[in-house]
């Protein structure tokens, strides 16, 4: 029988694994230990950028928070059959919009991209938080609209278009509109 690990069980795991305290992976990350505390346990949905930090803190890919394959070969997923989804968010912890990732990559072990579909629930425009990590991020609309705010500019995107911008610039991704959105998304953070 399997069992079913959440991002925050895996990061505990994983921790726990090469036997680092809570208080040294918050040194290691730059982030508080109660934050690292309210992730493992599944109190907080954290957004992209403290998810990077601590998979660089603990010496691990992004993707390894999302799964447990070893299989090297291609992978295909079919259209509609994408595999449970992470949730995280865009803004506060008190925020109503989340970002619902769905990996296009779940079963490729040791890949240096992760692709995502994310469907994007709007919310409050006042809760919106700018977050930056190392990396890039390619991001193509696929329903909807969005808004990505990217340093001191706003980029408005539709159905279609495309952005592909470095993530070490503070930036948000949040549904346009008010209206939810879907959107394709490559995220390349160096290990």
């Amino acid at each position: 029988m399997t069992v079913e690990k959440t991002v925050g069980g895996k990061i505990k795991q994983i921790r726990e694994m090469k036997k680092v305290s809570i208080e040294e992976l918050a040194e290691r990350s730059g982030m508080d230990t109660s934050m690292i505390l309210k992730i493992e346990e599944e109190k907080n949905v954290p957004s992209l950028a403290p998810l990077i930090k601590i998979a660089r803190a603990l010496g691990v890919r992004l993707g390894t928070f999302l799964d447990d394959s070893d299989n090297y070969g291609p992978v295909v997923v079919r259209s509609g059959e994408y595999p449970k989804g992470a949730r995280f968010t865009s803004q506060t912890s008190e925020a109503r919009e989340h970002l619902n990732f769905f990996s296009l990559a779940f079963d490729k072990a040791g890949r240096n991209m992760e692709p995502f579909i994310v469907d994007i629930e709007p919310g409050l425009q006042s809760d919106y938080m700018l977050s930056s990590h190392e990396g890039e991020e390619f991001i193509y609309v696929l329903e909807g609209e969005i808004e990505i705010n990217y340093g001191k500019e706003v980029y408005r995107l539709a159905k279609g278009d495309s952005i592909y911008l470095d993530s070490i610039v503070l930036h948000n991704v949040h549904a346009g509109n008010n209206q939810s959105a879907k959107i394709l998304a490559v995220i390349y953070a160096p290990f």
